[in-house]
């Protein structure tokens, strides 16, 4: 039982880079970290207001001193740790990324939280020690488990602090939904009045739970913000967005960092939209048919929502 630990929240990414031979790299926990001699892919947290596309670059050049450019998103995932040395428990939610080696000398690092980095066949890595997400986002059936609570803890998806420059910050990670029915329609949302992007159409999905995964939580909010019952049908990508002086119904700014997944969904059977999350931060919702989404102006959509079509290639 660990019903004392204090639980945080954070966001990560991490690189899958693989040699010509098709060796997988990995790096080696230190005694500094909590999980001494267990191997896992190279990265690490998302510094507040960074693209975990730049921070999956920055980590893995520090922790095996090569130089990558990421090639595509290859997972998101999430899970929970509790570290009882730190008195924490905390909820990951992961990114995992393919990368190819630009340049570089590999190197190990004395006295840091990962001491090696090496080169290792799939057959090899999966006798190694290695995280949970690590074997999960490799395929291997090896692993040393993590130290998880028996039940996730009352955390919200949103937590605002104060920064070092006084300002509140926060850093949300959340699950949207392309989705889509037999009629060629799309699934929209409008943004509540008190809300930031107030009025702006908006895709369904929100923030994840504790201990939830981003494609359960995301199937779970559509039900709740629309009453459809759809079907995940793959990543389409992330986003990352920061607003340095956001205003919602909080009434005052805060430095607000959202990562952002984006999913295709296909509804099967549509019903008629009712939002659930009454008084939330959803007015309204519709289907809307595709010829009149890619009329709609700029300006009358969020950023996520511009970007998540994008990527679907439905604009």
């Amino acid at each position: 039982m660990t019903p004392a630990l204090e639980p945080l929240r954070r966001i990560a990414a991490y690189a899958v880079a693989t040699d010509p031979d098709g060796r997988v790299l990995l790096v080696r926990a230190s005694s500094r970290s909590g999980t001494p001699g267990v191997w896992s892919l190279p990265g690490g947290a998302v510094d507040h207001g960074e693209d975990p596309n730049h921070t999956v670059v920055r980590e893995t050049a520090a922790e095996t001193g090569l130089s990558v450019a990421v090639t595509g998103l290859r997972d998101v995932l999430a899970d929970m740790r509790s570290l009882p040395h730190r008195g924490v428990t905390i909820h990951t939610d992961r990114l995992v990324y393919e990368v190819s080696v630009r340049g570089g000398t590999l190197c190990d690092r004395a006295g840091r939280s990962t001491d090696l980095a090496r080169w290792h066949t799939p057959q090899e890595a999966e006798h190694l020690k290695l995280r949970p997400f690590t074997a999960s986002a490799l395929g291997l059936g090896a692993a040393s488990a993590d130290l998880r609570p028996e039940e996730a803890p009352d955390f919200p998806s949103f937590y605002a602090y104060p920064g070092p420059d006084g300002l509140h910050r926060a850093q949300r990670f959340a699950a949207y939904a392309i989705a889509t029915d037999p009629g060629n329609r799309l699934l929209l949302t409008r943004i509540a009045p008190g809300y930031p992007g107030a009025g702006c159409w908006h895709l369904p999905g929100g923030g994840t739970d504790y201990g939830e995964q981003p494609g359960t939580a995301l199937i779970r909010e559509l039900v709740e913000e629309t009453g459809q019952i759809g079907r995940l049908v793959e990543l389409l990508g992330v986003a990352s967005h920061r607003d340095a002086a956001s205003l919602g119904p909080e009434g005052y700014p805060i430095d607000w960092h959202g990562v952002r997944a984006f999913y295709r969904v296909v509804v099967e059977s549509p019903t008629e939209v009712i939002v659930k999350d009454v008084g939330g931060s959803t007015s309204e919702a519709c289907w809307m048919p595709l010829a009149q989404v890619t009329e709609l102006p700029v300006n009358q959509l969020t950023e996520v929502t511009a970007e998540a079509l994008k990527a679907a290639r439905l604009t």
